[in-house]
């Protein structure tokens, strides 16, 4: 197990809040990613270029990472069965639909202009992310 640093946490939060503010200064739109991505599946006349760009960012950036340091993604197990994540998916994805939107729309954007709407959300998928990992790890016994 490798010791925590604040650095890399560190850079990935500027760097998470400084796409997020550059959206929202040269294009006007909130950074929550379920409604980007949403907008490509439901094509929304005029708004697909910005928003396959924005993602190709995202898929981008990760691979970059990936090529640049390898060890930032860790292959020792884990991963689970492939449809589980693709059940786990869809329900993240009608979760968002539900709460009008996503950790990132409402915990980064949302928080950060006092949002009461957007922090009721954030502490609800807290919570429910906390007691998921409970039920799976010690009523369920998965693997850790």
């Amino acid at each position: 197990m490798r010791e925590f640093t604040v650095t890399s946490p560190l850079i990935g939060g500027v760097l998470i809040g400084l796409g997020a503010s550059l959206l929202l200064l040269f294009n006007g739109r909130v950074a929550g990613i379920s409604g980007i991505f949403g907008g490509l599946l439901f094509r929304k006349p005029g708004d697909t270029a910005w928003r396959a760009a924005f993602v190709a960012g995202l898929l981008l950036g990760g691979l970059a990472l990936v090529a640049a340091h390898p060890r930032a993604f860790p292959s020792t197990g884990g991963g689970g069965p492939l449809g589980l994540a693709l059940v786990a998916g869809l329900l993240v994805g009608c979760g968002a639909r539900l709460g009008n939107g996503c950790t990132s729309g409402h915990g980064v954007c949302g928080l950060s202009r006092l949002s009461l709407r957007s922090l009721v959300a954030t502490v609800t998928f807290m919570a429910t992310a906390a007691v998921t990992v409970f039920v799976s790890r010690h009523l369920l016994g998965a693997a850790r």
